[in-house]
């Protein structure tokens, strides 16, 4: 652990202090887990080189405790915040449960709000007992690097934006006590919009409140100071950029505009979380998703890979104009001149093409890598399945014999390939679930259902995947359904026996090598290729779409080394032709 001179930080009647000294917190949010271990240091030195003094990360539950009891490297937040000890900076720590941070779930495990669906988020015994298991494995990391104990943690949060979700005190009271309880002695706090029905539901009383915007800081602070007379203002997440939709716009913010709002919130002697200060990308199928309408509860809206966010360090490290203007903003008040920035990470110096001519068919790479098949009466959801990221195949028989009728499902979430009699029928969607060409019987049909990403903010936090009712037959429900789970997860360990051949099929894993010259930062394009998720030296870079806006995926240079490269594609609607990617 990187250790510093032990201090006392805590809130004053009208500032931050430390050691008796009034401080302003110039904040900004990197994720860990969004970005590649060894490109860290390179990050923070990118914040402070941008004039701040402060980093905030989320922590996501899910993440970390995959399965109940099973701890995934809990290490990796105190090595995140023994970096940040290292680039001068002090840290913000948000551990949640919930986060949001458009994060598959908002953070939560798909094993808690399975079960127990509405009670996630309430003072419910069951759901507080696994808050307490995973705080009591967590903390530890926390508690160990406060700033009095000579680490950087100057601040950690209750809950997150429960303002926007519950009304439920004593669950927001029991968090509060269990931080405490684990040995959190820096302040705490809650963040919530800057409306009267988010602050009185997400505050905690005699724990700092503060603000999420984008604009019109001063209207949100004095919302915050009718409930707040007292204490230090901050904007803890000021919005200065947006994230992205599959099939929707890249999201952009004018870098005069993100700077004048940055200029009015510290104008208004407030302190400030810059969310984000460097997106980074959702790995691994990681990305949640949101639902449309001003109430979060009408279409799926599945966030791409890249979670640049239009912030003023981009995805690949670099600055932006935006970073520029924000420099110049926070110049005026730093202690002394701004460091330099660091030197730029490597990037491919050679483009590269490789052909993927090994393949293996879906219904292969599900017998190697998928979970047990169950028979029940009713479809199973990918929460029975265990399925947290994948893919889930259902099998039904139409009895016969009997005419043809549509063919629809109820409840799907959220896409789903159909086959009748081993040939493709379409494809089905929550808005469009019925099938174009009716279904005759006797007849074996299978949908091959993928999540786009779990909701992570609004009043379907939690809901489950999968197909959640049926499958009708004209009116009548098919029974005895076959269901089989594939988790992207059990990609980690490798392949396997699974035995590869000349592709076949539009869909399918498919394998190469691409030979690299000069490794660094690079993107990987897959043209004419549908939908699916790629791995470069068993690396899983993340869901590829070719409904954009996104059109290729980053490819960290640690990932990437000299020579040859394998890369693996699950294509899940159609191959290209060609079955090529591209690094560039």
């Amino acid at each position: 652990m990187t250790t510093s001179q032990a201090a006392e930080f805590r809130v004053g009647d009208e500032h931050f202090e430390l050691d008796g000294r009034p401080v302003r917190l110039l904040s900004g949010a990197l994720h860990y887990f969004r970005v590649h271990e060894e490109q860290w240091d390179h990050r923070l030195g990118m914040l402070r080189a941008m004039g701040l003094n402060c980093v905030e990360t989320y922590v996501p539950w899910n993440l970390h405790e995959p399965a109940p009891g099973t701890y995934h490297d809990v290490e990796a937040l105190g090595r995140f915040l023994d970096a940040a000890a290292r680039a001068g900076l002090w840290a913000i720590v948000r551990p949640g449960p919930y986060i949001c941070a458009e994060w598959e779930n908002g953070g939560l495990p798909h094993w808690v709000t399975g079960p127990l669906g509405v009670r996630a988020r309430t003072c419910d015994p069951e759901y507080l007992r696994l808050v307490d298991r995973w705080f009591e494995a967590l903390m530890p990391q926390v508690v160990a690097r406060e700033i009095h104990r000579g680490g950087p943690v100057i601040m950690v949060q209750v809950e997150n934006e429960y303002g926007s979700y519950g009304s439920d005190a004593t669950y927001l009271r029991h968090v509060t006590d269990v931080l405490r309880d684990l040995g959190v002695e820096v302040p705490l706090f809650t963040s919530d919009g800057p409306e009267d029905h988010m602050l009185t539901g997400g505050s905690v009383p005699g724990v700092l409140a503060t603000v999420n915007f984008g604009s019109d800081a001063r209207t949100a602070f004095e919302t915050l100071r009718r409930h707040q007379p007292a204490g230090p203002l901050m904007c803890m997440e000021y919005w200065c950029g947006w994230f992205s939709h599959w099939g929707g716009k890249e999201a952009a913010r004018a870098p005069e505009d993100a700077a004048a709002t940055l200029r009015e919130i510290l104008e208004c002697g407030a302190s400030v979380n810059i969310y984000m200060a460097h997106g980074g990308t959702n790995f691994a199928g990681w990305a949640g998703a949101n639902r449309s309408g001003n109430l979060h509860d009408g279409e799926l809206q599945p966030d791409v890979t890249s979670y640049d966010y239009d912030a003023p360090i981009d995805e690949q490290g670099r600055p932006t104009a935006k970073f520029w203007a924000f420099r110049e903003v926070l110049a005026a008040y730093a202690d002394g001149p701004l460091p330099e920035l660091p030197p730029e990470p490597d990037q491919l110096t050679t483009p590269a093409e490789a052909a993927l001519d090994a393949w293996a068919p879906l219904d292969d790479v599900l017998d190697a890598l998928g979970g047990p098949e169950t028979v029940t009466g009713a479809p199973p959801t990918f929460e029975d399945l265990d399925v947290d990221r994948g893919l889930v195949r259902y099998r039904f028989e139409v009895p016969g014999p009997r005419k043809a009728y549509p063919l629809s499902v109820r409840g799907l979430r959220d896409r789903a390939v159909v086959y009748v009699d081993g040939e493709r029928a379409g494809v089905l969607t929550e808005s469009a679930a019925v099938l174009e060409t009716e279904v005759p019987g006797p007849a074996v049909v299978e949908l091959w259902v993928e999540s786009l990403g779990r909701v992570n903010y609004g009043p379907l936090v939690g809901e489950p995947k999968g197909i959640t009712q049926g499958v009708l037959h004209e009116r009548q429900y098919l029974h005895g359904v076959r269901a089989r789970g594939l988790r992207l997860d059990a990609f980690d360990a490798g392949l396997g026996g699974l035995a590869l051949r000349s592709p076949e099929g539009p869909t399918g894993l498919y394998t190469g090598t691409v030979q690299v010259a000069g490794a660094g930062d690079a993107w990987l394009e897959l043209p004419g290729w549908t939908r699916g998720f790629v791995w470069v030296n068993g690396v899983n870079l993340g869901r590829y779409w070719s409904a954009g806006p996104q059109h290729a995926l980053y490819v960290p240079g640690p990932v990437l080394r000299e020579g040859d490269n394998e890369v693996w594609v699950l294509e899940l609607e159609g191959a290209a032709a060609e079955r090529a990617v591209l690094l560039s």
